[in-house]
């Protein structure tokens, strides 16, 4: 079936599933599936343990899995993790889908996620195709906006070649007077791990790389949009 989203936003049931009333046991399972992968259990049987001890929904279960990292990775991550005064002068390199889909759940109203590093992550995703919905040319330009204003040299785009319209979204930035260069590559993961400079990722394989990264979609959201529907799953439950 055709994806006919014109928006990223929230899931019908996500009123209730990411309710005020979920998030100390979202934040308890969140803490619990750390614990485990930190001692090495299997992700599908600690997920299974912790999932069922706090009842969570499959969608519940795929936030908390975002969310949590085995607590070494955690502060390794944290470890490398650039303040924004960091970035004047450099050279960004973006994983393109990783962050736009963020922003633009953001934008729409969709949940977010703050995991155990820190990071912000969104529950879409993007599995094999990517579709341009209402708010894409919004989450660009708040990204134009921002990167000027931080003194970046230069920003560097890199979409996943095997996702279907990574071409068309590249030929739409292109379009535009954004000040991004974009390049389609096989896998931008390899690229941006072994690229020397900044990068902007939630990606967890990027972040266990020894890269310098910068937290891009949390800074967006925090600096521009701060009635985004972000829910902090690293606080204590």
């Amino acid at each position: 079936m055709p994806d006919r989203r014109v928006h990223r936003g929230p899931h019908p049931e996500d009123h209730k599933l990411f309710a005020a009333a979920c998030v100390p046991a979202l934040r308890a399972a969140t803490h619990d599936l750390s614990w485990l992968l930190s001692r090495s259990y299997a992700l599908p049987s600690a997920l299974k343990v912790v999932g069922d001890r706090y009842q969570l929904t499959a969608r519940q279960r795929s936030a908390v899995v975002r969310a949590a990292c085995a607590e070494q990775r955690a502060e390794g991550r944290k470890a490398r993790q650039l303040h924004v005064s960091a970035l004047r002068g450099e050279t960004l390199c973006i994983d393109g889908f990783n962050v736009l889909t963020t922003l633009e759940v953001a934008l729409s109203g969709g949940v977010l996620l703050i995991g155990l590093d820190g990071a912000m992550r969104d529950i879409a995703g993007v599995h094999g195709s990517y579709r341009r919905v209402e708010e894409t040319q919004g989450a660009l330009d708040l990204l134009a906006h921002l990167t000027v204003e931080w003194g970046i040299a230069r920003c560097e785009i890199y979409l996943d070649q095997p996702v279907s319209n990574s071409g068309r979204l590249r030929a739409f930035i292109e379009q535009h007077s954004w000040p991004f260069v974009v390049h389609v590559v096989p896998s931008p993961d390899s690229v941006l791990m072994q690229s020397g400079h900044i990068v902007a990722s939630a990606d967890g394989q990027i972040l266990d790389a020894p890269v310098r990264w910068f937290n891009l979609a949390r800074e967006c959201v925090e600096r521009a949009l701060p009635h985004a529907n972000s829910i902090d799953l690293s606080q204590p439950p």
